[in-house]
């Protein structure tokens, strides 16, 4: 399998990162990037889910976080992690400290490492 994920350098500039399945066939990473890149995707703008993602602007407008969206996919991708769990985050600022909406993950792969990332959305 193969993925893509944005990533940005030191000055703000996007590129793109290729992840690939590794070399013991483990795809844990893989889905993790996706799953990054689902938080970062607003309700129906991709061309090939219109189910994925977070509906972004109406939870500006109605303050109320879109916890359903991320309980579904944290649902949605339990199967391939051992441990899976997605968390809102209250506190955290951009570089003119601005609140900035945020998620952190937690996970658990197959081989047992655990990863947690914060991820701005």
């Amino acid at each position: 399998m193969r993925v893509y994920g944005r990533t940005y350098d030191e000055n703000g500039n996007p590129s793109w990162a290729v992840v690939q399945t590794d070399a013991n066939g483990l795809n844990d990473y893989v889905y993790l990037t996706a799953l990054i890149q689902e938080l970062k995707l607003n309700l129906n703008e991709s061309p090939f889910w219109g189910n994925r993602g977070i509906p972004a602007g109406p939870s500006v407008v109605t303050q109320v976080a879109p916890d359903y969206y991320t309980l579904l996919m944290q649902q949605r991708y339990a199967p391939y992690f051992l441990n899976i769990m997605i968390s809102k985050q209250t506190r955290v600022t951009d570089a003119k400290g601005r609140p900035v909406p945020a998620y952190r993950i937690n996970v658990t792969t197959h081989l047992g490492v655990q990863i947690e990332t914060e991820v701005p959305v």
